[in-house]
């Protein structure tokens, strides 16, 4: 499995995963709301400040909901890790789903092994009031 550390995303990957556009990407790259570098030639944004990014939009309601036609609770949604809070048996994980926040209880050890962090890819499975939440690729 792998685990990235110091995960990047592409511009056109970070608006989807924040469910805006390319070009609300771009101009909150360029306006500084996220810092960005380059990649083989492509604009790049860390995974942790996208996360960061992604919590203060869900948190402020500024962020439109562009695309939440398209989800629903039975739906599987990719989206960021946020904020992630273990102790020595349970893990509390936040992630930023689009316009939506999740939050998911699981074992400490299953949040290890998934490798979930701020900034890592992920993907909420929604079924009544259960999330479950594993690593996208």
């Amino acid at each position: 499995m792998r685990h990235d550390v110091g995960v990047e995303y592409r511009i056109a990957e970070a608006a989807e995963l924040l469910g805006v556009s390319d070009d609300t990407m771009r101009r909150w790259a360029d306006a500084g709301r996220v810092t960005t570098g380059v990649r083989d030639g492509r604009t790049v944004i860390p995974g942790a400040g996208l996360a960061r990014l992604a919590a203060t939009l869900v948190d402020s309601g500024e962020h439109a909901r562009t695309r939440a036609g398209s989800v629903s609770a039975r739906n599987r949604m990719t989206g960021l890790v946020t904020r992630v809070v273990k102790d020595a048996v349970m893990a509390q994980v936040e992630m930023v789903c689009g316009p939506y926040r999740m939050v998911s209880l699981m074992s400490a050890e299953a949040a290890t092994e998934l490798g979930l962090e701020p900034g890592v890819r992920a993907i909420a499975s929604v079924k009544a009031t259960n999330v479950v939440v594993e690593r996208a690729r």
